[in-house]
C-alpha cells in the first residue's frame, strides 16, 4: 500500500486548487464546501491560507474535521484520477514558518498574507481515498501517504536560491523536456521530496523525482539525473 500512497500523493502535488468541505456550524452539521487553493508541504500535508472571517475559517474552529478533494479538470471529471484527503485542519501559531512555501505557488496572496486575519492551516490526514482509474479504488492509511521526515525541508530555500541564481538554463532545459519548448521566465518554486516545481511563464510544471529525496546531497544527485535527462 505504501506504493499506492506515495501515487497518491505524487497526483496530488501536481494540483493546486481543490474544494474543502467543512461541518457547518450555521446549518447543524451539514457539509459546507468551497474553493481552497492549497499546496502540500514536505510531508504531503495540505495548506491553506483562510480568513477568520470565511464560513468555512468558522466551521472549522468549531470542529476541525474537514474534506480536501483534489482533482483536475477535465470534460469527463468521472474519468480523471482523484483525492479525497479527510482530516483535521490545524492553524498554525506561526504562518511565516510555512508561509514562504505556499506564497512561492501563490504569490498573488502575498497582500491576503500580510492581513492580520489571515491564518496558515495545515490539514492533517486522517484517511485519504486515491481513484486512480476504472477499477483502481483505494483507501490509504495516512502512514503509506506522507513522505517521512527529512532534512530536505530545512535545505530547500537554499536549494532554491542556489538554482535559481545559478542553473537558469537547466531550468529551461527541465521545462523543455516537459512541454517540448523552454519558457522565457523560469523560476524554481518549490522542491520536496517528490519532485520540483517550476513557475515557467504562465504555467507551473511538476516534475517528479525517480525515487524519494530526504536531504540536500540526495536532491542534488537528483537534480543532476534530470539534467542528464534533458542532455542540459
Amino acid at each position: 500500500m505504501s506504493e499506492i500512497g506515495a501515487e497518491a500523493r505524487r497526483f496530488a502535488r501536481r494540483q493546486f486548487n481543490a474544494v474543502l468541505s467543512t461541518l457547518s456550524r450555521r446549518l447543524d452539521g451539514f457539509p459546507f464546501g468551497s474553493v481552497a487553493p492549497f499546496v502540500l508541504d514536505h510531508a504531503g500535508q495540505p495548506l491553506i491560507l483562510i480568513s477568520e472571517i470565511a464560513e468555512h475559517t468558522r466551521n472549522i474552529d468549531a470542529d476541525p474535521r474537514v474534506s480536501l478533494i483534489v482533482q483536475p479538470y477535465s470534460p469527463d471529471m468521472q474519468a480523471t484520477g482523484r483525492v479525497t484527503l479527510l482530516g483535521r485542519a490545524v492553524r498554525m501559531p506561526d504562518k511565516t514558518a510555512l508561509g514562504a512555501r505556499y506564497l512561492r505557488h501563490f504569490p498573488q496572496a502575498e497582500g491576503y498574507f500580510a492581513m492580520h486575519d489571515f491564518h496558515l492551516y495545515r490539514i492533517e490526514p486522517v484517511k485519504v481515498r486515491w481513484i486512480g482509474g476504472f477499477g483502481r479504488i483505494h483507501w490509504v492509511e495516512p502512514e503509506h501517504w506522507l513522505c517521512a521526515p527529512g532534512a530536505l525541508e530545512a535545505a530547500e530555500a537554499g536549494i532554491l536560491e542556489h538554482m535559481n541564481a545559478d542553473h537558469r538554463d537547466t531550468l529551461r532545459a527541465y521545462v523543455a523536456n516537459v512541454q517540448g519548448t523552454p519558457p522565457e521566465q523560469v523560476e524554481m518554486i518549490g522542491i520536496d521530496p517528490d519532485g520540483i516545481d517550476l513557475s515557467a511563464d504562465a504555467d507551473v510544471v511538476r516534475i517528479d523525482f525517480d525515487a524519494p529525496v530526504h536531504d540536500a546531497e540526495a536532491a542534488r544527485a537528483a537534480l543532476i539525473a534530470l539534467a542528464r535527462q534533458t542532455g542540459a
